[in-house]
């Protein structure tokens, strides 16, 4: 019988995990949030080309424990250096309860407008990060799809409510 070292059966693991990415975002796989959720997080984006276009960032979630209730709005913040703001939801839009059983996914939309690159009106977006309904627990990723642009102190962005992704 042949055994395998300890060493690399741990390294086998590790690679599994980090295997299981996010496409830039945190390791949401081991993020517990309150809401109930430990998520896997996937971005995919239709960035805005320059200033003035609208642009979206979807954000799919994949359930990796037992059953999960998503009821409501991600919370959604831009951060630009120290400064943070938050993205309106979409007002036009009614959220409805999901449940997602384990490996089930739903997605967010933010919709932006670009700003201009180092505008007065515009806000040179580093990350974004999303907290589910009712949780403390927040995810990341990366924000690679140009400056938003500004109403005042408020991004010219709104976020829909979770609604069920099909596989």
């Amino acid at each position: 019988m042949r055994t395998t070292p300890l060493a690399v059966t741990a390294l086998a693991a590790a690679l599994l995990l980090t295997a299981c990415g996010s496409n830039g975002g945190d390791d949401g796989d081991k993020n517990k949030a309150d809401a109930g959720c430990t998520l896997g997080v996937d971005v995919a984006a239709g960035a805005a080309p320059a200033a003035g276009d609208s642009g979206n960032v979807t954000v799919t979630v994949t359930n990796r424990d037992a059953k999960c209730v998503l009821n409501g709005f991600p919370a959604v913040d831009l951060l630009a250096g120290g400064d943070s703001k938050t993205v309106p939801t979409d007002k036009s839009a009614k959220p409805q309860k999901l449940t997602l059983a384990k490996d089930a996914t739903a997605s967010f939309t933010i919709t932006y407008t670009r700003g201009g690159t180092g505008g007065k009106q515009s806000l040179p977006v580093k990350t974004a990060k999303f907290t589910l309904p009712g949780a403390t627990a927040g995810h990341s990723f990366k924000w690679s799809y140009g400056e938003v642009a500004l109403q005042g102190d408020t991004p010219n962005a709104s976020v829909t409510p979770f609604t069920q992704a099909s596989d």
